[in-house]
């Protein structure tokens, strides 16, 4: 009984303690910076200003309110999103040091995004047509990915980048295929699935279609094609600053309205 109760009071003791604080000296945080611009930049940028992945140039990040989450989210990415697991590259040592950089990174002044996100707005569902391919909390088309989130996701550089050039840099898994079948069909669409068997297509219109693989004549792989069309010369250029602004706006916790 007696050694069940140590267990007990050793087990609370370790429940309550205070975290390990992050490492903290210059020579850790310059060791992060190191480590950050080597693993992480790439989608958050070298300085954490954002990139195909989210800035980090804020005092509240919202997966990791707190150190301890932060550290496992670099120790373990965040299934389901392009975040991948830095357990193989890098030491639980460095691993806290690239923690503390990108924690250190929220005491760096944010540069407003330019532009009228309300313009913006107007321009997405009027003259830019967005919401016809696009999906806003369950509203709109859903022939390219939804956009609920997407000034969470994407820094507002990338975005305008991905408005003039949609073919710099596709998302993850994005492929363009143009499918012929014997009965003379032909259909171009974002390929959702494949195995040896069958292939499955959204068209432009948001449909699904499966084909097995013997009905067909040919499969087209569009390697680095997108479907959608570049703004550059649609949308004068103050315009297109006011659409990134709106884009930028659109965090989980915003309603899908310029604010």
């Amino acid at each position: 009984m007696r050694l069940a109760f140590l267990f007990l009071v050793s087990a609370l003791a370790a429940f309550s303690a205070e975290p390990e604080p992050l490492p903290s000296t210059p020579a850790d945080l310059a060791q992060g910076e190191k480590l950050f611009r080597n693993h992480c930049g790439l989608c958050h940028g070298p300085k954490g200003e954002g990139s195909r992945g989210p800035m980090l140039t804020r005092a509240k990040l919202r997966r990791a309110p707190d150190d301890v989450t932060l550290v496992k989210i670099v120790t373990d990415g965040i299934r389901g999103t392009e975040m991948p697991s830095a357990i193989d590259a890098m030491s639980e040592h460095e691993i806290r040091q690239t923690a503390a950089y990108v924690r250190s990174l929220g005491k760096i002044e944010r540069r407003p995004v330019p532009g009228d996100p309300t313009r913006g707005a107007a321009l997405y569902r009027g003259k830019g047509n967005c919401v016809g391919c696009h999906s806003l909390r369950g509203e709109g088309g859903v022939a390219g990915p939804d956009l609920t989130d997407i000034g969470e996701r994407r820094s507002a550089d990338y975005l305008r980048n991905a408005l003039v050039n949609p073919e710099a840099e596709l998302p993850e898994g994005y492929l363009l295929v143009t499918v012929a079948a014997k009965d003379g069909r032909s259909l171009t669409g974002v390929r959702i699935n494949e195995d040896s068997f069958s292939i499955q297509v959204r068209d432009g219109a948001g449909r699904s279609h499966s084909f097995w693989k013997t009905e067909l004549t040919r499969i087209e792989k569009q390697r680095g094609k997108s479907g959608m069309p570049s703004f550059k010369t649609s949308l004068a250029d103050p315009e297109l600053t006011d659409l990134v602004a709106y884009l930028a706006s659109l965090k989980p916790e915003t309603t899908g309205e310029a604010k």
